[in-house]
């Protein structure tokens, strides 16, 4: 497999339907918005959901949320000891780390990646792994209207519990609304983890079927749907383009005054010379 050798940019249009994408614990978990009153996704959220599409693959994934573990380990350290060769090196009287990023990189998908910060309590080193997939906040075309609905609990936790079993609580969800993310994934940074052309082309993958197998009861089956993945692809390794240029070439805009459908919006490429654009459809 080859190190990646060329600069790629990406941009991926997404449309949310009476559900909550992502939301802020910190607000009742109500979906994220800016100041401005635009919805956001973070991009945390977005690596959360690309690294679950990588392990449905089959992928081998150091960060796995505790509800979808594979291999059994239930802390990012013990997944780590099971490396040998890490586990060695993680050894109190051992501070030579010089090997640990190379390992780690070609052990797990995501760290070659995303990057990942290797400090653990009882170890003396500190390990930090820069990787080549940056990724924005997605934010909305537009700002979003944010539905609050009560919802009764009708059965008592525990049968000590004193308390009338109906209990109220609030469900928020976006009633419609476009979202855009965007990215990058940088040669410089892909030669020190050994990203490969391979590792592009299964991200790329990730993107296009973003949050299947993701359904819940704050995103529904079909509730988030993926529009459209725009993948751009330079000719060397810095790029013809910034990625700025690149991903202000795709122009997003409401046709209707009060959008409720993505037909709603009309999408506008501005071709750049010598540079390609791949459009996929999501499914």
């Amino acid at each position: 497999m080859s190190t990646l050798d060329h600069k790629i940019d990406f941009a991926v249009v997404l449309s949310v339907t009476k559900a909550n994408p992502n939301g802020d614990p910190l607000n009742g978990n109500r979906p994220r918005q800016n100041y401005d009153g635009h919805g956001e996704i973070s991009d945390v959220a977005i690596k959360r959901k690309i690294r679950n599409r990588l392990q449905d693959a089959g992928e081998s994934i150091f960060v796995q949320s505790d509800d979808r573990k594979t291999d059994g380990y239930k802390s990012l350290k013990e997944r780590a000891d099971s490396n040998p060769e890490l586990e060695k090196i993680l050894k109190p009287k051992n501070k030579d780390a010089g090997d640990f990023h190379d390992i780690a990189c070609q052990e797990w998908l995501d760290v070659r990646s995303f990057g990942q910060v290797f400090a653990f309590k009882g170890t003396e080193i500190s390990v930090g792994v820069r990787g080549p997939v940056a990724i924005h906040t997605a934010t909305s075309v537009d700002p979003i209207d944010i539905a609050s609905v009560q919802i009764t609990k009708s059965v008592n936790s525990v049968t000590s519990d004193s308390r009338s079993s109906d209990t109220m609580g609030m469900k928020h969800r976006v009633d419609y609304g476009l979202y855009v993310f965007k990215g990058s994934i940088n040669t410089q940074l892909a030669e020190k983890t050994g990203f490969t052309n391979e590792d592009a082309e299964k991200i790329k993958q990730a993107l296009v079927t973003l949050f299947e197998n993701d359904s819940s009861s704050a995103r529904p089956e079909g509730s988030i749907e993926v529009h459209n993945v725009y993948w751009w692809e330079h000719q060397s390794k810095l790029g013809q383009y910034s990625s700025a240029k690149v991903h202000q070439s795709l122009d997003i805009k409401p046709k209707a005054e009060d959008p409720k459908c993505f037909e709603d919006y009309s999408v506008e490429l501005h071709e750049l010379d010598n540079l390609a654009v791949e459009v996929i459809d999501g499914q």
